[in-house]
């Protein structure tokens, strides 16, 4: 195992280095797929207000914690409540032992579960105990914070191993040297193989926030032994970097699935006319892709065909997003049925889909709304947003828009003569480019604060 972690880590530094791609060849020597790869009252009020299209557990998270509606609404749809009792109760209770807002916001965010539990005689007695113990206000809220999952433990000598642990990693992670732990493992309970195995991926370099999640949950790769250590030398090998979370996402698959159930999947894969090292590069790009069903895979290979693409262009979507294995077949479907109602023809369409895949797992909303506006807002033709396509992932609040305001107003004062520039040249470079462009460049110097007000926002156009 030591030399595996001494392999691991200069695998990280090589890549850092050199930008090393790991060679299709590999998959003969390393691949594990062996025989296939080789307020209150303030808060009521808004909740009144929020009802009315909201769900009430989204107006609450958005009124009480002053949440994102977007993330507000990923929350909802781990937990819900239709009053504020129980939800308030926690809240109260955290502020009462010093927990502030921003650590609350991460709590729920982190472990929304937390809002339906019993304040009284679940968290509120769990918080207690730990303080009996004689953690200060500052260290239980700081570690509680960054692994609220400890709240939902059952036991008192559970929550003592992990917030004991994870305590033992946050102050040895102060350091600006790496500080090698010997914890005292628990001989022969349930958290042995955890720490053991997370003390290994912290020194392999996975880092706190990938490492945490790891050690909680009863559901991941770091519960076993034998297969834990073939499973981690398998990902090691593979090229995958420690400190991202496509090392811990492969780790799952490989841990997950024998070699046999992963040939299976190869060979669906190659029978769809995708190569191996086709195959690896999408696990490289998506680990997680290797999770969905062969039925999975060849459903969504049919539905791509229905909406007008052919096999190459099916091909090639999925190489470059093979996460669209996890959109349903009607999500498909529905994306093509939204893009012809906007007036794109299946042609443009499959064109669209084949330059910019994401596009089929974009809602209609988005679709509709960011299209209407550079179509109808700003007129361009929908034949540059076929060219370019990318600029339906691009954010309208914040980049669209804001570039869009600086270009009507030096339409309206004529400095761009009276055709529109191309959309790639407005939307697809970088800030500074954009700002060199179409801003700084003005020999007229009072035009150029006025213009960075509008780019920023604190003028309207």
């Amino acid at each position: 195992m030591y030399s595996l972690i001494l392999h691991g880590k200069r695998l990280v530094q090589l890549q850092k280095c050199r930008h090393l791609s790991v060679p299709v060849n590999l998959l003969e020597k390393a691949s594990p797929f062996s025989s296939s790869f080789s307020s209150a009252t303030a808060t009521d009020a808004s909740l009144r207000a929020g009802r009315k299209g909201l769900s009430f557990s989204v107006s609450y998270l958005v009124a009480s914690l002053g949440l994102p509606k977007k993330v507000a609404e990923s929350i909802s749809k781990k937990v819900s409540f239709e009053d504020k009792g129980n939800p308030d109760s926690v809240l109260s209770l955290l502020r009462s032992h010093g927990f502030t807002d921003s650590q609350i916001s991460n709590i729920v965010t982190d472990y929304p579960q937390l809002l339906v539990a019993d304040a009284e005689k679940s968290v509120g007695p769990k918080l207690q105990f730990l303080q009996s113990r004689g953690a200060s206000r500052s260290e239980l809220t700081h570690i509680v914070s960054t692994v609220p999952e400890i709240l939902g433990k059952r036991g008192d000598k559970t929550i003592s191993i992990y917030y004991d642990f994870v305590k033992e990693i946050i102050e040895a992670d102060k350091s600006s040297k790496f500080e090698k732990l010997c914890h005292s493992l628990p001989e022969g309970s349930k958290q042995e193989n955890k720490i053991r195995n997370v003390l290994v991926l912290r020194e392999l370099g996975v880092p706190q926030r990938l490492l945490f999640p790891l050690l909680i949950s009863d559901h991941q790769p770091v519960c076993g032994k034998e297969n834990f250590e073939e499973s981690l030398k398998k990902v090691v090998e593979m090229g995958f970097d420690p400190t991202t979370s496509k090392f811990v996402k492969a780790l799952r698959v490989v841990y997950r699935f024998r070699d046999k159930t992963i040939e299976a999947k190869v060979n669906v894969c190659k029978s769809l006319g995708f190569s191996v090292g086709d195959v690896w590069a999408m696990f490289k790009k998506c680990p997680s892709f290797l999770n969905f069903s062969e039925n999975k895979i060849v459903q969504t290979w049919e539905t791509l065909k229905k909406c007008g693409l052919l096999e190459d262009d099916v091909l090639s979507v999925l190489k470059k997003f093979p996460q669209c294995i996890n959109a349903s077949e009607q999500k498909i479907l529905n994306s093509i049925e939204t893009f012809l109602g906007l007036g794109f023809s299946r042609d443009e369409f499959a064109m669209i889909a084949k330059r910019f895949p994401q596009c089929l797992i974009l809602s209609a909303e988005t679709v509709k709304k960011k299209t209407e506006f550079l179509v109808k807002k700003m007129n361009w033709p929908l034949k540059a947003v076929v060219s370019t396509p990318a600029v339906l992932g691009y954010s309208l609040e914040k980049r669209t828009i804001p570039r869009c305001n600086v270009i009507k107003a030096l339409m309206s004062k004529g400095s761009l003569g009276s055709e529109l520039p191309g959309m790639s040249s407005v939307l697809v470079c970088t800030n500074e480019e954009f700002l060199n462009r179409y801003v700084k460049n003005h020999d007229d110097k009072e035009i150029v604060p006025e213009l960075m007000a509008i780019f920023t926002g604190d003028r309207v156009s």
